[in-house]
């Protein structure tokens, strides 16, 4: 390719649309309790051709990235738009949407790094574009004295995430997540 050639255009709306009802399908299967699903399943939820599928994403590993990624933007998202609340609501509130993310990439992200490891880019990428998204959020939260100041973004993460990988019922797991959220205020 020589540099006088235009620009390659942007994806077609109907390659679009596939590759999003392709996402949309894996989340779905991906999220079922104990899935093992193959590309072929994946394709056939789809309703799209297994070249068209690989076409999207050469391999497994690339589909997961894809889910896993999407999830990221989700959970960096609110952080950008949250307001009309104290710092303190602003902040418990993204971290509510943190677990919700911390819950629901468990299955794609173990099953990920059957494919890389955790050092992957992919994992150590996102999870500084997290805690960017969250950071000013927690700042502004203590400086209005609404979170205790004694710890970090990334120890508050981690208790998000201990409380994530409790086994049990929505029932069993929110009193604890409600309960180490108590704890961040002073």
């Amino acid at each position: 390719m020589t540099s006088d050639q235009p620009p390659t255009p942007s994806r077609r709306a109907d390659a679009e649309r596939n590759r999003d009802k392709i996402l949309t399908a894996a989340r779905a299967a991906f999220a079922e309790p104990g899935a093992q699903v193959s590309m072929a399943e994946i394709s056939r939820r789809a309703g799209v051709g297994m070249a068209t599928l690989y076409r999207n994403f050469p391999g497994r590993r690339e589909l997961l990235e894809a889910l896993y990624l999407d999830e990221v933007d989700a959970v960096c998202a609110p952080a950008e738009t949250v307001d009309g609340r104290t710092p303190g609501a602003v902040f418990t509130a993204w971290l509510h949407q943190f677990f919700a993310f911390a819950t629901g990439k468990h299955d794609i992200a173990t099953e990920l790094l059957t494919h890389s490891d955790s050092e992957d880019a992919v994992f150590s990428e996102s999870r500084t574009r997290v805690l960017a998204a969250g950071r000013p959020l927690l700042v502004a939260a203590q400086q209005a004295h609404e979170i205790r100041d004694d710890l970090t973004l990334e120890q508050i993460c981690d208790m998000i995430i201990a409380v994530a990988t409790i086994h049990g019922t929505p029932d069993y797991v929110e009193p604890i997540l409600r309960a180490a959220l108590d704890g961040l205020r002073p």
